[in-house]
This record gives structure tokens, C-alpha cells and sequence, in this order.
């Protein structure tokens, strides 16, 4: 399985994300291409430390068996997942390239990740193999909404 703590796997993320621009065309979902590049500027953010969210009551009943099949397999996540409104963008448009360039600082900051007591809103406690994998997967889910996909 990927990792964004692999460096060919960070480097195929930030070629993914160069692609975008401002005709990117989602292919399912609600978000357009600002609102998503913004929302995974705010997940990596939470994932390298830089941001903290209360843990869900539902994640607390759920989060441990959602995560382990969610990482089971290399499947990409489901089209239309659900998340927290920590997350969702409500601006409609910005500036693509600055929040693009943003985006692929925080996926090169991966490479000295230091966030071993990661607790995620839903998931809980994750390991750093976890965060690995959950993160790509999270990443190559919003690059295939807006049809970038993996080379």
C-alpha cells in the first residue's frame, strides 16, 4: 500500500496536484476544485500538527473498526465520504495556484513528520504506518474526484 511517507509517493501526489487549475472539473461531490484543494490544506494541517480537532462521540464508537477497513486494502476511498465540518470550505473561489503551492508544502512536509501522537477527529490514536497510508489514500480520493489520477 502507498504511503506519503514514501518519497516517490510524495512526489507523485505533488505532480498530481500541479495538474489542477482553475478549469478542474469535479466528477462527483460538491466541492469544487478551490473548495477541495483548501479542504486537504486543512487535513494535512491536522495530520502534521499544526491543527487540533475534538474527537467525534460517533468516532469514539466507531473510529477503530472504520479505519481498519479503510486500510485493509489498497481500494480507494468511497465517492461522496462523509467528514467533519471542520473541513468543508464554504469560499467559493480563491487563489488555485497560491492554495496549490500551499498544498504541496504540507505534502513535502511529510518527509520530517514528528506527529508519532496523532489522534485523528473520527479514527482516534493512529500509528504513523496508519497516518502513511490513510493520508495518501485521502490525498489520491480528492485527486481522482477532480480526475487526476495516478500515473
Amino acid at each position: 500500500m502507498k504511503s506519503i511517507f514514501d518519497q516517490s509517493t510524495r512526489d507523485e501526489i505533488i505532480n498530481r496536484i500541479r495538474t489542477l487549475n482553475e478549469n478542474s472539473k469535479a466528477q462527483w461531490g460538491k466541492m469544487n476544485v478551490y473548495q477541495m484543494i483548501k479542504h486537504c490544506v486543512l487535513a494535512e494541517e491536522m495530520f502534521l500538527g499544526k491543527r487540533e480537532h475534538k474527537r467525534a462521540f460517533i468516532g469514539k464508537l466507531f473510529g477503530r473498526i472504520a479505519l481498519k477497513g479503510m486500510l485493509k486494502n489498497e481500494k480507494p476511498i468511497a465517492r461522496n465520504s462523509p467528514t467533519s465540518a471542520h473541513f468543508i470550505v464554504k469560499e467559493q473561489d480563491g487563489d488555485i495556484f497560491s492554495a496549490k503551492q500551499q498544498w504541496i508544502a504540507l505534502v513535502e512536509d511529510y518527509a520530517k513528520f514528528s506527529n508519532d501522537a496523532f489522534v485523528h477527529w473520527f479514527f482516534g490514536k493512529m500509528t504513523k504506518e496508519q497516518v502513511g497510508y490513510f493520508t495518501y489514500k485521502h490525498i489520491d480520493h480528492h485527486l481522482r474526484q477532480f480526475n487526476c489520477q495516478a500515473i
